[in-house]
């Protein structure tokens, strides 16, 4: 029986297949990476696309809650007449606060639930809020002010803490007051700067502890001198008779 003698491989064509498998590895390789490449460019893409998306809605509900807010404020800034007097040409007016104020709530409730995560929904919380204590509503009102307490948007959340405040001042809660104060002053914000926190707690203090609030106002005399809340700590320092100088 014949026996197949073995092909011989020569030392050239060996190299060349060796050569050739290499080539074959390295355009795999390079069609590997290539198609990682396009993946890569291609989430990113995708991402790029989905982050101007969300900003191109992000603005749009903006825009729009902006719109709203405006006029809601138009409302809320409507002036009241009294009966018989003559109406303002194109003006908006209301025939008693109550009137008024139910209506600019209703629009700030409507701002604020369509658009949460805009700023002028967030504003427009406050505003219900500063609707619901002209409507002698501060139940309602301390928790409105207590889900913008939570904003955050470090000023919206100030300016809720400091109307808290007011509102426990106004309620017999004084304690509670206090300590929104007191908390106001050590993280101040540029829409409740600490000289008008002063004040507030200074006027808190004015019927309980004269002394206390005579010492506040010397503060704000002494710490901001030239401003507003400086003259008006100088007024109210005249009301007390140990400030008096």
């Amino acid at each position: 029986m014949a026996v197949k003698q073995a092909k011989h491989i020569s030392r050239q064509e060996l190299k060349t297949n060796q050569v050739q498998d290499l080539l074959s590895h390295s355009a795999e390789a390079v069609l590997a990476h290539k198609m990682t490449v396009v993946y890569v460019v291609i989430a990113v893409l995708v991402v790029a696309g989905g982050i101007f998306g969300w900003r191109f809605y992000a603005q749009r509900q903006t825009v729009k809650a902006e719109a709203a807010f405006n006029d809601a404020m138009r409302i809320y800034s409507a002036p009241v007449v009294a009966a018989g007097q003559p109406p303002q040409p194109n003006v908006t007016t209301y025939s008693n606060d109550a009137q008024k104020y139910q209506a600019a709530l209703a629009k700030f409730q409507s701002v604020a639930g369509q658009y949460p995560q805009t700023r002028p929904g967030q504003l427009a919380l406050y505003y219900e809020a500063l609707c619901e204590t002209h409507l002698g509503q501060n139940v309602q009102a301390i928790t409105t002010l207590t889900t913008l307490e939570k904003s955050s948007n470090r000023d919206f959340a100030s300016m809720a803490k400091f109307e808290l405040a007011q509102i426990y001042d106004q309620t017999g809660k004084p304690q509670q007051a206090v300590q929104l104060y007191n908390q106001l002053l050590q993280n101040s914000s540029v829409l409740v700067p600490k000289p008008i926190v002063l004040l507030a707690l200074a006027a808190h203090y004015q019927q309980s502890d004269p002394a206390q609030a005579v010492r506040l106002y010397q503060q704000i005399k002494r710490d901001y001198p030239d401003t507003t809340a400086a003259d008006q700590a100088t007024q109210q320092l005249s009301l007390l008779p140990s400030g008096k100088s």
